[in-house]
C-alpha cells in the first residue's frame, strides 16, 4: 500500500547561487544521515524520490540541485508542482550579495559555472534566471556573514532533528625518534618530564603498568602539566566539535614512545571519559 502525501518524509532540495554554500549544506544533511545527490537532473528528482521512499536506506533523501544543469530552469516548475503534489517537499534557497560571492570566487581561484569572464556579470546573470526558483523556495538564506562552520551549524540546528554525529577525540601517544604522527591536530611533549629509561627496575615496564604511571604522576612537573593540559583541552574540545569536526587527534609524545607518553596519554584519556567526551586511545610505539 503507498503512502499517502502526508505520511511520506520529507524531501530536501538545496538550491541557490553558485558559491553561496550549497555544498555545504549538503554535506550537513550527508552527516546527519541522509542521502545525498548533488547536481541531479530535474527530470530526474521525482524518479529518485520515488525510489528512495521504497528503500529504507534511502528514506531520508537531501538533493543538489542548481545553474550546472542547463535544463534546470525550463523543467522545474514543472517538476515541483509534481512533486509538491506526491511528496512532502522543502526547498531550500542560499544566496549571498554580490561582493561576498565575488571575494570567495576569487579565494577558491574556482570559474564561474555560466562561463562569463566578467564574474560580477555572471553573479547578476544567475541571480536573474534563479529568481523563479527563488520565489518557489520555502525558506531563503543568505549566508554572506556565514563561515562554513557557522552555515553547518545553522543547518543542523534548523533542519535536522537527528543529533549530529558526536565527534571524536583520538589521543595518541608516540615516540619523536619514530616521527610525529601525520594525522595530529595538536602535539604535546612530554620529554622534559623524568625518564624511566634511566631507572634500572623501571626500564623494562611500559607507561601503561602501575610502576611506571606511579613514577611519572608523581613528579610535580608531571601534575603541573596535567592540571593545565586539562584545563587546556576541556576549554579547547568543545570549540573544536563547534566547528562541525568528526574528529580530533591530540598526539602526545616523548622520546621512545614507551614510557613518559603512554603514563600521560592514560591519564588524560581517564579525564576526557570522566568528562564525558568521545575518546579513542593508541599508544603508537608501544611495543612488547
Amino acid at each position: 500500500m503507498s503512502l499517502s502525501r502526508k505520511n511520506r518524509p520529507l524531501t530536501i532540495i538545496i538550491t541557490g547561487l553558485s558559491g553561496s554554500g550549497k555544498t555545504v549544506a549538503l554535506n550537513a544533511f550527508e552527516d546527519s544521515g541522509y542521502f545525498c545527490v548533488d547536481n541531479l537532473p530535474v527530470t530526474l528528482i521525482e524518479t529518485f524520490v520515488n525510489l528512495g521512499h521504497k528503500t529504507p536506506t534511502l528514506s531520508k533523501v537531501a538533493i543538489g540541485v542548481d545553474i550546472r544543469e542547463r535544463k534546470f530552469l525550463a523543467h522545474f516548475s514543472d517538476e515541483l508542482s509534481s512533486l509538491r503534489m506526491k511528496h512532502k517537499i522543502k526547498i531550500i534557497f542560499l544566496e549571498a550579495t554580490d561582493t561576498v560571492l565575488i571575494r570567495r570566487f576569487k579565494e577558491t581561484r574556482r570559474p564561474h559555472p555560466l562561463g562569463y569572464k566578467d564574474l560580477k556579470r555572471a553573479i547578476r546573470r544567475e541571480s536573474a534566471l534563479l529568481e523563479p526558483v527563488r520565489h518557489e523556495a520555502d525558506c531563503i538564506l543568505d549566508t554572506s556573514e556565514l563561515s562554513p562552520h557557522q552555515l553547518r551549524q545553522l543547518i543542523t540546528e534548523s533542519y535536522i532533528k537527528k543529533r549530529p554525529k558526536e565527534m571524536t577525540v583520538g589521543l595518541v601517544s608516540f615516540g619523536y625518534k619514530y616521527g610525529t604522527p601525520s594525522e595530529a591536530d595538536l602535539l604535546f611533549d612530554v620529554r622534559f618530564l623524568p625518564n624511566p629509561y634511566f631507572i634500572e627496575e623501571l626500564k623494562e615496564f611500559p607507561g601503561t603498568s602501575e610502576k611506571v604511571k606511579t613514577f611519572v604522576l608523581s613528579h610535580k612537573e608531571s601534575k603541573e602539566f596535567l592540571r593545565k593540559v586539562k584545563s587546556l583541552l576541556q576549554y579547547l574540545i568543545p570549540l573544536y566539535k563547534r566547528e562541525g569536526r568528526s574528529y580530533l587527534t591530540i598526539g602526545i609524545g616523548c622520546t621512545g614512545g614507551r614510557h613518559r607518553s603512554p603514563a600521560i596519554t592514560g591519564e588524560i584519556n581517564d579525564f576526557l571519559l570522566k568528562k564525558k567526551f568521545n575518546v579513542s586511545l593508541t599508544h603508537r610505539d608501544l611495543h612488547d
